[in-house]
């Protein structure tokens, strides 16, 4: 029990103070006259003021309130390397068993985990979460048991009482790990690219002047080089494949390392052509005859050729050629000696008239079996005796003309298959398409006919022939779409993938397997022309296997959801496709530096003057502090009694009564009236 005096005035302090000061004027001047009853007077003054000031005696019984220490423990994926759980665990036993015994003392152990989407270890979160659920009056102490790699300091809270750091680590502890300093978003194909990489030992790591580097692209056979330690390596590099490249490199894990967690990285780079270069050779003039044209020049990665005849040569006007504005194509040039670098060739509405000798065409062949794209827009040229199909080209196309040419009105339809075939599928509205007034009729179909004319006829068909692709669209009125003909229809889209397919864009396969990464999930996607597909094998960066099997979504594409357990680099298996993918980053943030150390959390424990103490040295004993004293010494912790209480009951006595005020009040005036009429 405790007690105090407490002042409760009726009037406010100044103006108790200015009837005090005028009391005192009157006692001074009773003085001055002579008045016996002055002091008389002075008494009674004082007593109606402190009747002012209403004096009371305050009693309060309180109830002391324990001492809470605060036990943070790390238990975060870099606490898992060596024996650090362990010794954080048993240490957090011992020294809760340490306190608990200490009178008046509660101890709150606080674990600390992996914070989501590889933000690594969020201590001081989890210490600012803790003090705003306890009363700050009672924290004698705080204690955490880490490795000291704490990601989020600068959230340092003001702290109430000191801090300690009991670190897990040990003096030999020493890692070796590989960082990706530079790499491209994006690469031009065939173009070399450099990456800056570092491998580097942190710790007491035994001395090494090299170290393996492998590197695999895209999960091909893996390539094995020589770098040196702790410098900055320029890796050239060259991607070959479009789309996106998974490149991953991995440094082998060293006999006593902490991990080999960081020693791999997942480089990811869109693979992009620099240009595409397009060869557009165009035969009559017709109402469609700028749309190729139109389409390729809209893309500003295109390099258009545009070969066209102006003059043919049976033409005979009697015009001198010395007179003639027309600039000869070098047609040697393109076709025989500049062929091989173009990504697609486009005859629109060509048809033989002696300019272009066999031998052009059948160089156009052979472009395609080594690997080109050739496009055919077919009109009445292709059903006549001048016809592509019967120059030295024919034997690579995909269909032979019946000499026959439909003049009538037809709806263009994407075929059962089409609706598989990355070229047309989701081209929707078929019911609302305009019209189409030509289709040449053709026989001997190879390949995948995707799209359909009048009478269920082939109106468009893709073939591969040898390395290359061809492709055949037996009408030369797609333009009528891009007029808005009855209404259009996709002409762009469709034009646009099917040039696209032909220069073998990997988004645009047939048959494809890859996956799409969200967090620590990917979606696993499968386009097939068949009516289903196999189940996926999953190889995990452990290097275990599941099956995974598919749903289909949609006419040719099967899709799953899988969730990896472990971020690191997967390989997918379906049949003879292919992919790998990277679920996270490789070396996550915890296991980007792994030595313990007190750097990080060594300015927050200097605002209270705490310790760092290191556990292969053993548990250092606790002591009681006072405040703003050193909280930490050789062998010894600190953590500062706070003596916090709770009022349990609270009483008030007044020390004036009102009734004694009156009295006292009325015995003092008549007093030192009786005292000065007397004399």
């Amino acid at each position: 029990m405790t007690g105090s005096i407490l002042f409760d005035p009726l009037l406010p302090w100044p103006a108790i103070a200015v009837l005090a000061a005028l009391a005192a004027l009157g006692v001074v001047l009773a003085l001055w006259r002579g008045l016996a009853g002055w002091a008389i007077r002075a008494l009674a003054a004082l007593v109606l003021l402190g009747a002012l000031a209403q004096p009371a005696w305050q009693t309060e019984d309180r109830a002391p309130l324990s001492d809470i220490v605060l036990v943070l423990e790390d238990e975060s994926a870099s606490q898992k390397l060596g024996d650090r759980a362990e010794v954080t665990a048993a240490t957090a036993d011992r020294l809760q068993a340490l306190l608990s015994v200490r009178p008046n003392t509660e101890v709150r152990r606080i674990p600390v985990a992996d914070g989501e989407e590889d933000s690594g270890t969020l201590l001081i979160g989890a210490l600012n979460a803790a003090l705003a659920e306890e009363p700050r009056a009672r924290i004698a102490g705080i204690f955490a048991i880490s490795d000291g790699r704490v990601h989020d300091a600068e959230l340092a809270p003001d702290l109430p009482a000191p801090m300690h750091l009991l670190h897990t680590g040990h003096a030999t502890d020493w890692d070796r790990r590989l960082i990706v300093k530079n790499a491209p978003a994006f690469a031009i194909l065939d173009e070399e690219i450099t990456l800056t990489l570092r491998v580097e030992d942190d710790g007491a790591a035994p001395a090494a002047e090299t170290s393996p580097l492998v590197v695999s692209l895209g999960g091909a056979e893996p390539r094995t080089v020589e770098i040196p330690m702790n410098q900055d390596i320029d890796l050239p590099l060259t991607l070959t494949r479009g789309g996106m490249n998974v490149i991953e490199f991995t440094v082998p894990a060293a006999e006593g390392e902490l991990t080999d967690r960081n020693n791999t990285a997942l480089v990811q780079i869109n693979g992009v052509r620099d240009r595409l270069r397009v060869l557009l050779v165009s035969g009559e003039p017709h109402a469609g005859g700028r749309t190729w044209r139109n389409l390729l020049k809209s893309d500003s990665s295109v390099d258009l050729v545009h070969f066209t005849i102006l003059r043919p040569p049976e033409k005979q006007d009697g015009v001198p050629v010395t007179e003639l504005s027309l600039i000869a194509f070098p047609t040697r040039e393109l076709f025989l000696e500049k062929i091989d670098d173009f990504d697609l060739i486009i005859f629109d509405r060509y048809k033989r008239r002696g300019i272009l000798p066999p031998i052009y065409f059948d160089n156009v062949r052979n472009y395609i079996e080594n690997g080109g794209a050739v496009l055919i827009a077919a009109g009445p040229d292709y059903a006549s005796a001048d016809s592509l199909y019967r120059s030295p080209l024919g034997s690579a196309l995909p269909a032979e003309p019946t000499a026959r040419v439909i003049e009538e009105g037809f709806r263009p339809k994407v075929t059962d298959l089409g609706q598989r075939h990355p070229v047309t599928a989701g081209l929707t509205g078929q019911d609302t398409w305009g019209r189409w007034m030509r289709l040449i009729d053709v026989t001997n179909v190879e390949g995948e006919t995707v799209m359909s004319g009048a009478g269920d006829r082939p109106l468009l068909i893709l073939n591969r022939v040898g390395e290359g692709r061809v492709a055949l669209m037996a009408s030369d009125h797609a333009w009528l779409w891009s007029r808005g003909f009855e209404g259009g229809g996709p002409q762009l889209e469709l034009l646009r993938r099917l040039a696209h397919w032909l220069m073998k864009e990997p988004e645009l396969e047939e048959e494809a397997l890859w996956a799409e990464p969200t967090g620590q999930t990917m979606r696993i996607i499968r386009r097939t022309l068949g009516d289903n597909v196999g189940t996926v094998t999953v190889t995990r960066p452990d290097g275990g296997t599941e099956e995974v099997t598919l749903q289909e979504v949609s006419p040719g594409r099967f899709e799953a959801l899988y969730a990896g357990p472990e971020i690191g680099l997967y390989r997918l298996k379906e049949g003879t496709q292919e992919t790998v993918i990277g679920l996270g980053p490789t070396a996550p943030r915890e296991f980007e530096q792994t030595i313990a150390t007190a750097e990080v959390l060594s300015p927050l424990i200097d605002t209270r003057r705490g310790g760092v103490a290191a556990l292969e040295d053993g548990l250092p004993a606790i002591r009681d502090v006072r405040e703003g004293r050193p909280a930490a010494g050789r062998g010894w912790l600190g953590i500062t009694p706070r003596g916090a209480f709770e009022t349990v009951d609270l009483r008030k006595t007044p020390l004036m009564p009102a009734w004694l005020v009156l009295v006292l009040a009325a015995l003092l005036t008549v007093g030192a009236w009786l005292r000065e009429g007397r004399r």
